[in-house]
């Protein structure tokens, strides 16, 4: 069973439009509301390829009744921690153009709230074969959570995975985890005051105590710095859609990687695989099985 931990949990929803007018009407096309959060895209990709998994994190108000309602009804395992405050919704409107992101701060947790997370998270870990920490904190939460959560995952002898950003991706490394993920834009948010390049980023948050960094360059593959050696994984080619969910799906392939024992190349073929797969569909937390046939194949690993 692979965990995955989204604290700052979401209702989803997706707009579809052909142009849109900011100062008019927009007809909106094609509609989908649906659980989200990193977390909940991250099980959903592995549910779909067969794995078993478990959704943990924090739900409150009307909209955290209705992520675990679309929970329930995707057949997707779930213990999320209830909170007094409402979950956040997050709207994506896609077109010919790109795709704009509006995503709420979230609500607020209290210190009470925490610790009951921290005992559901304990018994969670029972059994866990891995465990996915990813997305945003919500207020109230210390930026030093994630590494905490790496901290007891690592304490079992359990692989954690930790995809955060900001002042939480530089202090997830502490907590001893398995593969720390950010993406450019994350790694240079990380070290604003840095002129070095990814590579020397990535070692410095390996050195701090990740086992391993794995950068996501978009549409340009990945880069992975390991105790085994730095790994450049090259796509064949672009594949046009919804960049939405596309890093969910790539965590979803480390972590099938690290349960199932891979090595790196493969491991890396496979991420990047699926995430290119998930850029082919209209939603987060899917993939286009096509795609991925078409691009693993195709994907050069150095």
């Amino acid at each position: 069973m692979i965990v995955t931990v989204t604290l700052n949990a979401a209702l989803d929803v997706t707009y579809r439009i052909d142009q849109v007018h900011w100062n008019g009407v927009n007809r909106v096309q094609d509609l989908h509301r649906r659980a989200g959060g990193k977390g909940v895209n991250v099980a959903r990709v592995l549910a779909a390829l067969g794995h078993d998994v478990l959704v943990t994190g924090l739900a409150g108000g009307p909209t955290g009744r209705a992520v675990e309602l679309d929970l329930t009804a995707s057949a997707l395992p779930h213990a999320l921690t209830p909170i007094g405050g409402d979950s956040r919704t997050t709207l994506a409107v896609t077109g010919p153009s790109g795709t704009a992101l509006f995503n709420e701060p979230g609500p607020r947790v209290t210190r009470e709230e925490l610790v009951r997370f921290l005992h559901g998270f304990a018994g969670a870990l029972t059994g866990a074969a891995a465990v996915v920490i990813s997305g945003s904190l919500p207020r109230g939460v210390p930026a030093d959570f994630y590494a905490t959560l790496a901290a007891h995952a690592a304490d079992r002898g359990i692989p954690a995975l930790v995809d955060a950003d900001g002042e939480a991706l530089r202090r997830a490394s502490a907590g001893r985890p398995a593969i720390v993920k950010p993406n450019l834009e994350e790694l240079a948010r990380a070290f604003p005051a840095d002129a070095l390049g990814p590579e020397s980023q990535a070692e410095l948050m390996r050195k701090a105590g990740a086992a391993a960094v794995v950068v996501s360059l978009g549409h340009d593959g990945l880069l992975a710095v390991t105790a085994e050696g730095t790994w450049r994984a090259r796509m064949p080619y672009r594949v046009a859609g919804n960049p939405t969910g596309a890093g969910d799906a790539f965590v979803a392939g480390l972590a099938m990687g690290v349960v199932e024992g891979m090595p790196w190349p493969e491991r890396l073929r496979l991420a990047a695989a699926l995430g290119a797969a998930a850029v082919a569909m209209p939603v987060a937390g899917e993939i286009d099985h096509g795609t991925f046939q078409a691009v693993h194949r195709q994907i050069n690993v150095s």
